[in-house]
């Protein structure tokens, strides 16, 4: 839809966009192939992808070696933290992810929790992170279990942790089905305390997947979920109307956070080499590390030499699951 947008109105410094595009399928194996393949056969000059942190860390070596710009739309930290010369990332991070959760659970009185999380590369990475920053936060982690990507109950699990003495709310960091499953679980064993999920579970596919059970459920995401319910004062607010509103017209779906960490990299990656004037791979990644002041669908983006994300807790918002849809917490 950008690529034609962009081409219909000129292309950029004259030239039209060529757009190369494959299906990893969440597969690292198959991501690796397909960088090698841009790389070698297709000869990109920079490359916008990878929405799962598997994808995404199995191809940065190949982009890295090749001195390929790479603006990836995985969650994990470990992405752009330490930073890489050529990789940058458009979503929040998943330790960004717990601090907005610690926070919101600050609020409610919330200081002993569980924990259950996904063993793929962004569960992983997310549970970890959340251990790690919990005592900034003063929460007690009083209970740890996970699970795998092909698990299709998560019972046992979820019995353990409610049975844990002054638990007052479950975590889980988790991407795909998990989640979803995790919180049919949940409302099935009747646990009572609130549950909290994680941005990666930031679309519409996720309440569907879940029913009735995600009723009441928190997560920390973009504004994009709930662009309409933005204030007129918010500055986000045009640009995620804008992207909503031409990604339901051009696709017929509900939008999602994940089409929108592609927009927000998509057009970091175009004013870059508008800025640049060249397609040289090496001065489009110099002007990319020196994008700040961008309003995209995250937040809004101040990157520099030190920080290839840009974005602050500011840029989360944490909502609520009512009435089967996505709702602010004020």
């Amino acid at each position: 839809m950008l690529v034609d947008e962009i081409n219909a109105a000129g292309g950029v410094n004259g030239e039209m966009i060529q757009l190369v595009m494959y299906d990893d399928g969440a597969d690292a194996n198959k991501a690796r192939t397909f960088a090698t393949r841009m790389v070698e056969d297709d000869e990109v000059v920079a490359v916008v992808g990878g929405s799962s942190t598997g994808a995404t860390m199995a191809m940065i070596p190949v982009f890295e070696e090749a001195g390929i710009p790479f603006i990836s739309l995985a969650g994990a930290v470990v992405i752009i933290d330490p930073v890489k010369k050529w990789v940058f990332k458009t979503p929040h991070t998943d330790r960004m992810a717990c601090g907005k959760i610690y926070e919101d659970m600050n609020k409610r009185g919330i200081s002993k929790i569980g924990i259950i999380g996904g063993t793929g590369g962004f569960g992983k990475s997310m549970h970890e992170q959340c251990v790690d920053v919990a005592p900034d936060y003063g929460i007690d982690i009083v209970a740890q279990e996970t699970y795998g990507p092909k698990d299709a109950d998560m019972t046992p699990q979820l019995t353990k942790i409610a049975g844990t003495e002054g638990l007052q709310a479950v975590l889980n960091p988790g991407f795909g089905q998990g989640p979803a499953i995790v919180t049919r679980n949940y409302a099935q064993l009747g646990i009572d305390v609130p549950l909290y999920q994680s941005h990666g579970v930031a679309s519409k596919s996720f309440i569907e997947l879940a029913g009735d059970a995600a009723e009441g459920v928190r997560l920390p995401a973009s504004a994009l979920l709930v662009a309409d319910k933005l204030p007129d004062s918010d500055p986000q607010k045009s640009v995620v109307v804008a992207y909503r509103d031409a990604y339901e017209a051009a696709t017929g779906e509900p939008v999602s956070t994940f089409g929108g960490h592609a927009y927000d990299g998509f057009k970091i990656l175009i004013a870059a080499i508008e800025r640049a004037g060249s397609s040289d791979p090496a001065a489009i990644r110099d002007e990319i590390e020196k994008t700040t002041g961008f309003m995209g669908t995250a937040g809004e983006v101040n990157m520099s030499p030190t920080d290839h994300l840009g974005l602050d807790l500011s840029a989360f918002r944490m909502l609520e699951i009512k009435d089967g849809d996505w709702t602010l917490v004020e």
